[in-house]
């Protein structure tokens, strides 16, 4: 794969994510089993790593402070994206001032200035996606002339390596 074409995929799931503002963090619990909580992106530019905001000692915290390989799963009518990576607890109050806004505001107690909220950042290490291109009214007939024809219906769907 050219260097092009690995920037492209890049950007590709950079406007994926850009497109869904919530995700599903899965991290393992102390018990090992594996857990997804609902978590507001904070920075949708994506330069490899996701942000969140929650409070320090919150379940999630716990989780990834112990087992810091987790899965970022974002799924909109149209796409999905899978990113895994590794978490950490990030003390900045001045990236936590910049993240923060009225969505946070509505969820998280006492601003930015409150030392039980922290960020998290996902640095990833690998992405899919999938992206089913179209209206609703143009994926619903790509789906009909699959099941028509008996023939697969095609999305665009990558395997991304971000370490790289």
């Amino acid at each position: 794969m050219t260097d092009q074409q690995h920037q492209d995929q890049v950007e590709k799931v950079r406007a994926l994510v850009k497109d869904c503002r919530i995700a599903m963090l899965t991290s393992v619990d102390p018990e090992g089993r594996l857990v997804s909580k609902p978590m507001a992106t904070q920075d949708v530019e994506f330069d490899g790593d996701v942000w969140f905001i929650c409070e320090r000692h919150s379940a999630k915290v716990r989780n990834i402070t112990a087992h810091p390989d987790v899965n970022v799963a974002y799924a909109s009518s149209s796409s999905w994206v899978s990113l895994t990576g590794r978490a950490e607890v990030v003390d900045d109050t001045a990236r936590l001032q910049e993240l923060w806004n009225t969505f946070t505001d509505a969820w998280l107690e006492g601003g930015p200035e409150n030392p039980e909220n922290v960020l998290v950042r996902v640095t990833a290490s690998g992405a899919e996606y999938w992206d089913s291109p179209g209206s609703k009214v143009t994926q619903v007939a790509n789906l009909v002339k699959a099941k028509v024809t008996g023939k697969r219906f095609e999305g665009d769907n990558e395997t991304v390596d971000l370490d790289r």
